[in-house]
């Protein structure tokens, strides 16, 4: 149990700085707030994908589909992240 969450928590920071990566411009964040990122990213792009595609446990836990979703959940997150924070 306690791998399966170290890799979450390296899997969220690789998805965070992935999306960080992908979107061009400057960003001034931490690696904490880089790893908060993906996993907020991760779920993002996890709810999307079960209520477009629906539920699919037969496939298994990780999926290619997943996988793309949370990069692109990560990016939605910090372009929404940048909006917020230009507008202060």
């Amino acid at each position: 149990m306690i791998w399966f969450i170290l890799i979450l928590l390296g899997v969220g920071l690789v998805f965070g700085a992935l999306a960080r990566l992908l979107v061009p411009g400057s960003d001034s964040m931490s690696l904490g707030q880089t790893w908060l990122l993906g996993v907020v990213g991760s779920l993002v792009g996890g709810f999307l994908g079960y209520f477009i595609f629906g539920n699919d446990v037969e496939d298994g836990a990780v999926q290619a589909g997943g996988l793309v979703s949370s990069i692109v959940g990560a990016i939605v997150v910090l372009l929404i992240y940048r909006t917020a924070k230009s507008r202060k």
